[in-house]
Parts: C-alpha cells; structure tokens; sequence
C-alpha cells in the first residue's frame, strides 16, 4: 500500500504571502515594504483563523427554556440581521483600514523626522511607516472581535422584546 501524500497545511492566503514578499531588498523603501507586507500578512492569518463573532448570551427565563435553545438561536441570528440592515453594525474592515492608513501616516511623518535628524530621510520615513502602519492594523484586528456598542444595544433590545434576557457577549 501507498503511503498517503501528505496535505499541505498551510493556507492559500499565507502561500500567497510568502510567495509575493520582496526577495531582494535594494534600498531602505524596498525593507520597509517587506516589514510591512510580512506584518499585514500576518495578521490576516491571524484575523482569518480567529474563531467566529461574539453572540449574546442568554439568562435562562422562562421564555428561554418554553421556546428552547435552537428557536432562541434564530431568534438571535434574526435580531443581529435586524441590526445590520438598520445600519446599526458598522464596518469593521474599513475602519481598520482607516486607522492603519493613519497609522502609515503618523509612523512616515515621525520617521521622516527621525532620518532627518540622524541623515536617511527615506529610510526613517519607510521604516516608521511600515511600524506606523503594523501597529495601527494590529490594534484595529484586536479590536474588531468586539462588537460596535449601538450594535450591541439594538441587538440586546430586541432580544428583550422577544422576551429573552441577554447577559453578556461570549
């Protein structure tokens, strides 16, 4: 019998990463785009492999335990879509993307500063953007597991008026 071939375990996305990373780096802009492009990568596979988005948790009353957990979980999926198409959920995605581009921003300018000051101007501006910008979109994919709080307050709402009890996100 044949020995299976093994599967390959890592992701399409990293491969991608990996396979697309500057080979060379022919001056300081060249590094700093390959900080930058090793960091955003890894934080998508962080971002991608994270478990899914917190859901209420509900005290068990009684309506809770007369209509039974698998009716309560599409009244909560119902709800959660209720607050999405009245615009109370916003998107995560672009304001991460929002805070890192002020993140590259804030970094380029400080690190342009720096490089004046020590005599590399474009390689104090490369690296502080690259650090601006892996530091900001960090924080943001920190951040994004938690749910925006008029999100969370409509969706709370109407579950109390299902007549659930919400407690707390899990």
């Amino acid at each position: 019998m044949k020995p299976e071939k093994p599967r390959q375990t890592i992701p399409l996305y990293l491969r991608w990463c990996f396979a697309n990373r500057p080979k060379t780096q022919p001056s300081a802009l060249g590094s700093a785009a390959g900080i930058m492009i090793s960091m955003m990568c890894l934080v998508l596979a962080a971002t991608l492999s994270s478990c899914a988005a917190k859901r209420p948790v509900l005290y068990p009353n009684y309506h809770l335990t007369m209509v039974g957990q698998e009716i309560a979980a599409s009244d909560i999926d119902a709800c959660m879509e209720l607050a999405r198409n009245y615009g109370a959920g916003d998107d995560k995605g672009e304001q991460i993307a929002k805070d890192t581009a002020t993140g590259a921003a804030v970094g380029g300018a400080t690190g342009a500063a720096v490089g004046a000051v020590v005599g590399n101007l474009g390689k104090g501006a490369g690296a502080g953007a690259a650090g601006g910008a892996a530091g900001a979109l960090t924080r943001g994919v920190i951040r994004s597991g938690d749910p925006d709080p008029v999100y969370r307050r409509f969706v709370e709402k109407c579950l109390r008026d299902k007549g659930y009890e919400p407690i707390g996100w899990r």
